[in-house]
């Protein structure tokens, strides 16, 4: 998003004022407009919104401008148009983007239908980002699926990419979340492993180095929309934040809600363990946005 001159908290609120009276939404006195406002601005939404980090595996925050309305935007896909989470005001609507981890830098855009039907595309740029990078020696039998397995995990993937797929209303309200568990960081997001010279997929979640049995609690407010023993996920939760913000939890030791269930932030949803493809007890915590894993670090508090 680009960068605008900040300006003092009056200003700020008479120019969002004359915008919103200028919209029709609000009756402000043209007298006014130059005095102090009689209450606070409104809050900043850097308290609540993802940290903005355009790389891959980070999140774009893009400007859609004002509108009475809040504006549809889209991630064109060869699969179909992926539907995007618009946050804000009438004063200014904000998409957030999710970027996947195998993103090309350079130019990219999203599609954006006004209410009125008018549709533009909106550009950004994806920055380059180096992950790190970790050689392992392990058994072959750690890194080679036996034809049985392979069969659980391409079963288990169709599955899920339904579960991944959930774009649901209502929006959440704020997205800054909680660390599910205690811990150290024993694994960031992104991290890149080659086992026997065989490169893996990144990273896609943080872990949180953890006792067996640690309580595991929602980050955010959501509904469990999936829960399973999976092949390399163990026990695992999905939790739907609303506007295709997901998170999961795995490798549980305990699951301790059904789908359906309605959660606040800080409801207990399992225990730490080391269920699935793992060598010890810690979390796996995932975080979603429009069906592309991103680094959950950019939710939490700086």
């Amino acid at each position: 998003m680009p960068n605008r001159p900040s300006l003092p908290a009056p200003a700020l609120f008479n120019r969002r004022c004359a915008l919103l009276a200028g919209m029709g939404l609000l009756a402000w006195p043209a007298a006014r407009l130059g005095a102090a406002p009689a209450s606070p601005s409104p809050p900043s939404s850097s308290g609540v919104w993802p940290r903005p980090l355009a790389v891959p595996g980070g999140v774009a925050r893009l400007s859609l401008g004002p509108a009475a309305l809040r504006p549809v935007a889209h991630l064109p896909h060869a699969d179909g148009d992926i539907p995007l989470l618009v946050v804000g005001d009438v004063i200014e609507w904000t998409a957030l983007v999710g970027i996947p981890l195998a993103a090309t830098p350079g130019a990219a855009s999203i599609a954006v239908q006004s209410p009125d039907g008018a549709q533009r595309q909106v550009a950004y740029t994806v920055a380059p980002k180096r992950y790190s990078e970790q050689q392992l020696r392990v058994s072959p039998r750690t890194v080679d699926l036996s034809p049985e397995d392979l069969a659980r995990y391409e079963r288990e993937r169709a599955h899920q990419a339904v579960v991944m797929a959930t774009f649901s209303q209502p929006l959440p309200q704020a997205l800054r979340m909680q660390v599910p568990t205690p811990g150290r960081r024993s694994s960031s997001f992104g991290l890149r492993r080659v086992f026997n010279g065989q490169a893996r997929s990144p990273h896609s979640g943080m872990d949180i180095a953890a006792g067996t049995g640690t309580p595991v609690l929602a980050p955010l407010p959501g509904r469990v929309i999936d829960i399973g023993d999976y092949f390399f996920n163990g026990n695992t939760v999905w939790l739907d934040h609303g506007g295709g913000l997901l998170s999961m939890v795995c490798h549980l030791s305990a699951i301790d809600v059904q789908p359906g269930d309605v959660l606040k932030t800080g409801d207990r949803v399992g225990a730490v363990g080391a269920t699935g493809r793992v060598t010890g007890p810690h979390l796996h915590w995932g975080v979603m946005l429009n069906r592309t894993m991103v680094d959950p670090a950019l939710f939490l508090a700086a």
